[in-house]
């Protein structure tokens, strides 16, 4: 187990410095001058330009900047932003909390919908129960997440006045008041999940129910439900696994048009504002936070992987 814990931990690190360097060569391959990206202004004097890259550091070869950004970041001082003034650490305190509760609520969502539905589809395959599945699965899969914010907004906030249309209220100040705010974007995020997860969950349990041991756990006379949930589901939970940590991935990377719909000042809404505002520095930091945050997601899904398939720390230790 010490062997795949370094072994994962290592390639989690380094994936981690390749993705930092991606980020910030990305941000210095946008054309242009680097002092008139950062301010959005391209009407600068050079003497002005002069300023700002001995400002930012741009006057020194890219390798230093690197280093000097890299030192930044794991100090916690990722500067100021450049359009607002204010510092990105401090904005990405404040905004990372609200995406993290979005995400956490539209897993859970997800997971309490989609795992049982696949269940039952695969348990009761070919009958009516698994084609109206499928069904909700494929409209889940295929329905815009605006668009399904906005419908839920026009009947719960504005037809039905139970839930309000948007803003955020903290968890701490009004557990109630957040929930009521955070229902319906977590619900249009979860139904997503809930597709992916309900097919990946179907998929696994009849290819566990077809297996010998299961045939033989029938053989031997134990009850149906027995059979389903202590022989079936444990490997089939293994893919099912895997896919929850890349949706959580995914949550946390495209939350910014629900997050938009719904007034919510979260990383995705932060993004948008500095890609509209070409605030540059507030975009890398944000990539990377969010790149350090998929990456420790999916190892700590590693540890899930591997407690549901003992095999896979033995194959993970042999490499």
């Amino acid at each position: 187990m010490r062997a795949y814990v370094v072994r994962r931990l290592g390639q989690s690190i380094f994936t981690l410095v390749v993705a930092s360097v991606l980020v910030f060569l990305g941000v210095r391959a946008v054309p242009g001058n680097p002092a008139t990206a950062l301010t959005g202004n391209a009407d600068l004097s050079p003497a002005a330009i002069a300023a700002i890259n001995r400002q930012y550091g741009l006057n020194q070869p890219v390798p230093v900047q690197y280093a000097d950004w890299l030192r930044q970041v794991l100090t916690g001082h990722l500067g100021a932003s450049p359009v607002t003034g204010l510092s990105i650490t401090a904005e990405l305190a404040n905004a990372f909390p609200i995406t993290i509760e979005l995400t956490i609520l539209s897993m859970l969502i997800g997971i309490l919908i989609g795992v049982p539905s696949g269940i039952f589809a695969a348990v009761r395959r070919g009958k009516v129960a698994d084609y109206v599945g499928n069904a909700v699965a494929l409209f889940g899969l295929s329905i815009p997440s605006f668009w399904f914010g906005i419908v839920l907004i026009l009947i719960f906030a504005v037809k039905l006045h139970v839930l309000p249309a948007s803003s955020y209220v903290s968890f701490l100040s009004s557990p109630g008041s957040n929930l009521s705010h955070m229902v319906m974007p977590a619900f249009v995020l979860g139904t997503g999940v809930a597709a992916v997860l309900m097919r990946q969950m179907r998929s696994g349990m009849l290819e566990a129910l077809r297996t010998d041991y299961v045939r033989t756990a029938r053989a031997k006379g134990l009850p149906e439900p027995s059979v389903v949930l202590k022989h079936a589901l444990r490997n089939s939970l293994v893919t099912v696994a895997t896919v929850i940590g890349l949706q959580i991935g995914v949550l946390l990377s495209g939350v910014a048009v629900t997050e938009t719909v719904f007034g919510l000042s979260g990383i995705g809404s932060l993004t948008i504002n500095a890609v509209f505002q070409r605030d540059y520095p507030t975009i890398q930091a944000v990539a990377l936070i969010t790149a350090a945050a998929v990456i420790a997601i999916n190892f700590a899904m590693d540890f899930v992987y591997a407690f549901l398939s003992p095999r896979v720390q033995v194959e993970g230790a042999a490499q």
